[in-house]
């Protein structure tokens, strides 16, 4: 690619680049399938033909039609060569169109390409629930582009993850998304490996676990074998030149042919079965695997982070090449097995023997590996996801991460990253060990900016980029409580519900030395004034441990612990502004709301169901 053509590409936004190639792609598979069709008539013209030739060899023993016939196979060989490349040249060139597209529907927050995660959806986790990390329309649906499920599982654990992060860590992670966010060529062949399905890595892992301890005839593998098969092939084409450019009857090279297929049959004909039948359930998914594995180990990547994902593929980048080109060779053998081809192809060079050969050499060099190999693509396979969530969201920039034994968020035009262009930026500061105390009415936006405080936060410790103006902060635990829900099957209320959650928010703020806890709503599931009286008590209590708390209330008494603790909590709130009509601003302001909604919006309901 010319200089000048990637600083095109470059200057491309992701929704013209993405349309761009499904255009350009959509007219390369309409030639190819054209062409294909062309292909397979010549297919049916060589085999037609040389079976003629055949015939007329049986019938008048004319050498020359022999010869013919040969030349005829040969062609139909190499046209069914180029047949199946143009085939699978399509297919691929449909995976990375269904790509493009499914990015072109994100765009327009269509996420039904990818799964939402919603099997990691834990109520007890610290934020996760409240944060809609996982989930439909949640920041793994929008996130998710994994094609394996080991991928799928490691993108989980990164945002799920409650460990505090070193800065170290972050920035080798964030230097790992930037540089494959640039590449979007690799990543987009990367995707496409799955065909639209994802690969379960688990099945994957048992089934290689089950190839490796196969126990198979080992006379493949043998060094005698090896040289007889070889001296069998040399003679059975001595014996071709002799019937056609000497004195010999063709029968002979007929009867060594036959002799050789039955040889392959009864001395490897069961042991190819077993390997069939033990790789042929996974073939597909197999072979995706190797592809992706070449993709990586081949791709040029400078990271920290990139480059341990290749080490832990081999400790020596040429043997990994080496094995997984094996393999693939091997799945390609057992994929083009059928009943017409498997004689002829043993007729003329043995190919079975040498395929159960190839076999039992890849599983004695290579198979120890596999788990090695699998991990890292899981890795990568995450990556892959980071960083075409950072290629697709070019308005997100990078937190400053500082190193700090406190609590520190600085935010400017902060935004939660679900609503895009049409978010209302807010401004906020947090000091450690400081309560914010946030009031509104309902649907006034404090949920929403809660959740905006939490949701950055893990982009940043993630190694993604956030949705703000600028976004400086340090390292330091995360919890919430913000949509506790009851558990009837184990008898638990929602009231009790909320006490355990409370109960365990104290024990983890207890085992990290500085916690950000983010909550809505202290003990919504009790009367007013017990539920005032028990989130004054709470947060005094809690204000002994090196906690720092955003809490969202529509108890407007609450917001007096400002002027009992005039250092320690702060007021904030989303103000809305009546008359005829309400106006939401979704602007945060210090303060403490003046203007509530609930009565005004159902008198307007009674007014108009009732009259």
């Amino acid at each position: 690619m010319t200089e000048i053509h990637k600083q095109y590409r470059q200057a491309l936004t992701p929704r013209e680049l993405y349309a761009e190639r499904i255009t350009t792609l959509t007219e390369e598979i309409r030639q190819l399938n054209r062409h294909n069709r062309l292909v397979v008539v010549l297919e049916l013209s060589a085999i037609a033909l040389a079976v003629g030739c055949v015939v007329a060899y049986t019938m008048w023993s004319n050498v020359a039609a022999l010869v013919v016939a040969v030349l005829f196979i040969a062609t139909y060989v190499a046209i069914r060569w180029r047949d199946s490349r143009n085939s699978q040249m399509a297919e691929e060139k449909e995976s990375l169109r269904s790509v493009y597209q499914k990015e072109l529907n994100y765009l327009d927050g269509d996420f039904s390409g990818f799964a939402s995660g919603e099997q990691y959806v834990n109520p007890r986790h610290a934020f996760t629930l409240d944060l809609d990390i996982f989930g439909p329309q949640s920041l793994f649906h929008r996130i998710n582009r994994t094609v394996t499920t080991g991928g799928s599982d490691f993108l989980a654990r990164e945002l799920a993850e409650t460990r505090v992060r070193t800065i170290d860590e972050i920035d080798a992670r964030r230097e790992a998304i930037r540089e494959l966010s640039e590449k979007e060529p690799l990543r987009t062949t990367f995707m496409a490996q799955g065909r639209g399905r994802q690969i379960n890595t688990a099945d994957i892992l048992e089934a290689l676990h089950e190839v490796q301890q196969l126990k198979i005839s080992r006379l493949a593998a043998h060094r005698l074998t090896h040289i007889a098969a070889i001296g069998s092939i040399i003679v059975f084409y001595g014996l071709l030149a002799g019937a056609i450019f000497g004195p010999l009857s063709g029968t002979f090279p007929m009867l060594w042919v036959l002799l050789q297929i039955l040889a392959v049959y009864l001395l490897f004909g069961r042991t190819l079965k077993r390997i069939n039948q033990s790789i042929n359930i996974i073939l597909p998914r197999l072979s995706t695997y190797v592809n992706m594995i070449m993709l990586i180990v081949t791709a040029d990547l400078k990271s920290r982070e990139g480059r341990d994902i290749i080490s832990h593929l081999s400790a020596d980048k040429q043997d990994a090449l080496k094995s997984f080109r094996l393999l693939k060779g091997i799945i390609n053998a057992l994929d083009q097995r059928n009943e017409i081809w498997v004689p002829i192809s043993n007729a003329l060079y043995l190919a079975d023997y040498f395929i159960v050969r190839r076999f039992l050499l890849w599983q004695d060099r290579y198979m120890g590996h596999i788990d090695e190999w699998i991990t890292a693509v899981s890795h990568f396979d995450a990556l892959v996801s980071m960083a075409t969530f950072r290629y697709n969201e070019p308005a997100a920039t990078d937190a400053e991460l500082v190193d700090a034994d406190e609590v520190v968020y600085e935010a400017r035009g902060l935004y939660h990253p679900f609503l895009g262009a049409k978010a209302v930026r807010n401004d906020f500061t947090i000091a450690d060990q400081h309560y914010y105390i946030i009031t509104g009415a309902n649907m006034a936006g404090k949920s929403t900016f809660l959740r905006s405080v939490g949701i950055n936060y893990v982009l940043a410790t993630c190694g993604m980029p956030v949705f703000a103006d600028s976004l400086r902060l340090s390292l330091f635990s995360l919890f919430s409580s913000m949509r506790t829900t009851d558990d009837l099957a184990h008898g638990i209320s929602y009231f009790n519900a909320e006490l355990l959650r409370l109960q365990q928010l104290i024990e983890t703020c207890r085992q990290n030395r500085h916690t950000l806890i983010i909550l809505d709503e202290i003990l919504k599931g009790t009367n007013s004034l017990d539920k005032l009286n028990g989130s004054r008590l709470f947060l005094q209590s809690v204000a002994s441990l090196p906690i720092t708390g955003i809490i969202a209330t529509h108890d407007l008494e609450l917001s007096k612990m400002q002027e009992q603790y005039p250092s320690r909590f702060h007021n904030y709130c989303f103000e809305i502004k009546l008359s005829d009509e309400i106006t939401y601003t979704y602007r945060l302001t210090e303060g403490v709301a003046r203007n509530q909604n609930a009565t005004y919006l159902l008198k307007n309901i009674l007014k108009s169901t009732l009259s």
